[in-house]
């Protein structure tokens, strides 16, 4: 998947999201973030630029410089919270959603009004850091990808 300029942010795809609120992560991303492997995925809010929200797993996140979160949040940190419901820690907002071993998580109608997402949105997975990659809904980025040249797959 591409760079879409020379030091730019890599892509890893696009994802739609479906009528019933599934979303399918790019099978590169799925693979090299291992975002499946623990069955549950922490979701939360992107940057005020790209919207959407980020993704990543308890693996990745708790021995991270950002695993305080779920120390303060234990209710994120062992899954007692409901999926769907963000939890405001550290100006952004958090919560967890299971996923399928082929990396599909599903956002429900709140999770959507939330992100101020909708149906039929295609998001574009951008790898973010070594923790996380973002599913942004706006801004350059997603424009910079509308006029690539090059092809950028749907999932």
């Amino acid at each position: 998947m591409p760079q879409m300029n020379k030091g730019g942010k890599f892509v890893f795809g696009r994802s739609l999201i479906r009528s019933d609120g599934s979303v399918r992560l790019p099978p590169q991303a799925v693979e090299e973030y291992r975002i499946a492997d623990e069955g549950k995925v922490y979701l939360f809010t992107g940057s005020k630029i790209t919207g959407g929200f980020c993704v990543t797993r308890k693996g990745l996140l708790h021995p991270s410089k950002l695993g305080h979160i779920l120390d303060e949040v234990p209710q994120l940190l062992d899954y007692t919270s409901s999926a769907s419901d963000f939890i405001r820690c550290k100006g952004r907002a958090y919560c967890w959603t299971d996923i399928s071993p082929t990396g599909t998580i599903r956002l429900t109608s709140e999770m959507m009004d939330f992100l101020e997402l909708r149906a039929e949105m295609c998001l574009l997975s951008i790898r973010s850091s070594d923790i996380a990659f973002t599913m942004g809904a706006k801004g350059p980025l997603l424009e910079k990808a509308e006029n690539y040249g090059g092809e950028i797959p749907l999932f």
